[in-house]
């Protein structure tokens, strides 16, 4: 089944044309990659699905997003609500600098949850979900900003969670990490995808191989080629996707 459908989609920034044309179906419980030269609108494309360019001064859209039928860029669609459903992971790991538990309970006390007990279980079970709970369960008093950055990651994925969103966003998750801190986020996303929809950014075409059940590559603001990524990358249809991946250029 299709969670976001995207048609006919072009972005400005002023007279900039960021995006041209992207036509995407992005399926549930799938893992869709978006691969490509810096400055080719992967990221661009990506705050699109929970409205994150609104917040770009001259931003322009035409076309449309859905979201379970229904157009994010409709006009009575609530963006708060949006960003409940759609939560985002970023590059570089942001903690909010407060303890552990503040940084899961954040979301859901600002959603109206204020018991304790069930402050409890959520933040148990979305560290459980990213896979930390074992690591941190003892210090969850801790800063969260004194823990090493792949733990910070993982935490910022439980952040993101604790609302229980339907799709997660990632730009770039690993790319600020180490080896081993990289191989746990990407066992951590192959486990999440059996409850999430799950868009990643990456600039590690290996990474894409290896997660990833779908692969756009964009170049220019446009997707030259979308489909299973094992055809992307073993059989692909656009000479300009088979230079990128072959890497004679980008």
């Amino acid at each position: 089944m299709d969670k976001i459908v995207i048609r006919n989609l072009d972005l400005f920034y002023g007279n900039f044309q960021a995006l041209k044309n992207v036509n995407m179906n992005i399926r549930e419980n799938e893992i869709t990659a978006f691969i490509g030269p810096s400055g080719c609108g992967k990221s661009t494309l990506l705050k699109t699905l929970n409205r994150m360019n609104d917040l770009v001064e001259g931003c322009r859209i035409t076309g449309d997003v859905l979201l379970d039928n229904v157009d994010i860029y409709g006009g009575n669609f609530d963006v708060n609500m949006l960003r409940k459903r759609v939560g985002m992971v970023f590059q570089k790991p942001n903690p909010f600098p407060m303890s552990i538990y503040d940084n899961i309970a954040y979301g859901p006390r600002t959603h109206g949850i204020k018991k304790k007990s069930r402050l409890d279980e959520i933040v148990e079970g979305s560290l459980k979900a990213a896979a930390i709970w074992e690591e941190v369960k003892d210090d969850l008093k801790k800063n969260a900003l004194r823990i090493s950055g792949g733990q910070q990651q993982r935490i910022c994925i439980a952040r993101a969670l604790a609302v229980e969103p339907e799709v997660l966003l990632m730009d770039e998750p690993t790319s600020a990490l180490d080896p081993i801190s990289t191989a746990k986020i990407e066992d951590l996303v192959q486990d999440l995808k059996k409850d999430y929809t799950i868009v990643m950014v990456t600039h590690n075409m290996q990474q894409a191989t290896r997660v990833s059940d779908k692969t756009a590559f964009f170049l220019t603001g446009e997707v030259i080629e979308f489909g299973n990524t094992d055809d992307i990358f073993s059989v692909p249809k656009d000479k300009r996707t088979e230079d990128y991946i072959t890497g004679r250029f980008g």
